[in-house]
């Protein structure tokens, strides 16, 4: 088990984004699917995948959790669809399933917090999410693997155990189920919160940070939160504004 059940944050790995202009029109997709490949940092699908702006911190998961869910993926166990929609931008925007993405975007990256991903967005000030990310990762280690040994599987087959060999033969069939909300960015908005008071309720504090995102108490409130690192959610004011902001935060 995990020390005390520390929570992991998986926050860099979607990158938040504001839906571009209020209204705007979802485009029409067709693919139902996402393989395991292409949530790697180099291939076409996830250099698109973003949060909501409006979304909260993907935080809430422990190191048991996450190694349960990635098992249970390369197992073939039955998960849930991810709920996306997509803008004019070409943006998919994940409106329910952040925390399931997230799982698999770091065992395939290898960044529980700790790693290239999350340093990125941070600025390397990433102390307080260490612990965590090596526990996650001994965790992992034990009783999944690292997915660029499963890479290597494919070419060594015969060097490993037979439950890992077929957790490998696994990945090259299995896919994430994808549903697609259908119509303009306020029918996305407004998906995401009935979807999301239902499944776990947002508390009446995180909803007022929420609908107060771009107000000023709203953006100094989440600037102090995260010592002024992490999504700018100040990032519509000038360069001289943001620097005072996250050097005051």
């Amino acid at each position: 088990m995990a020390k005390d059940n520390l929570k992991v944050s998986l926050d860099a790995l979607v990158p938040r984004e504001a839906f571009e202009v209020q209204g705007q029109q979802g485009q029409n997709i067709a693919r139902m699917t996402i393989s395991i490949r292409d949530l790697e940092e180099s291939y076409f699908f996830y250099p698109f995948l973003r949060k909501p702006d409006f979304q909260r911190e993907t935080n809430e998961w422990d190191a048991q959790k996450i190694c349960e869910f990635i098992e249970s993926f390369l197992d073939g166990d039955l998960i849930p669809a991810v709920i996306l929609w997509r803008s004019s931008s070409s943006y998919y925007f994940v409106i329910d399933g952040s925390h399931r993405l997230s799982s698999l975007i770091a065992w395939i990256n290898n960044d529980y917090g700790d790693g290239k991903i999350s340093k990125k967005l941070y600025n390397g000030d990433i102390d307080e999410q260490k612990t965590a990310d090596q526990e996650v990762r001994k965790l992992i280690n034990e009783k999944i693997g690292y997915y660029k040994d499963y890479q290597f599987l494919t070419q060594h087959q015969g060097q490993v155990n037979p439950k890992i060999l077929e957790r490998a033969r696994n990945l090259g069939a299995l896919a994430i189920q994808l549903q697609w909300v259908e119509g303009n960015s306020s029918k996305a908005e407004a998906s995401f919160f009935k979807i999301n008071q239902k499944a776990a309720p947002i508390g009446e504090t995180e909803m007022r940070l929420l609908q107060a995102r771009k107000k000023p108490n709203g953006v100094a409130a989440r600037a102090i939160m995260r010592s002024g690192n992490g999504h700018k959610y100040w990032s519509e004011f000038s360069q001289e504004k943001q620097d005072e902001i996250e050097k005051l935060a």
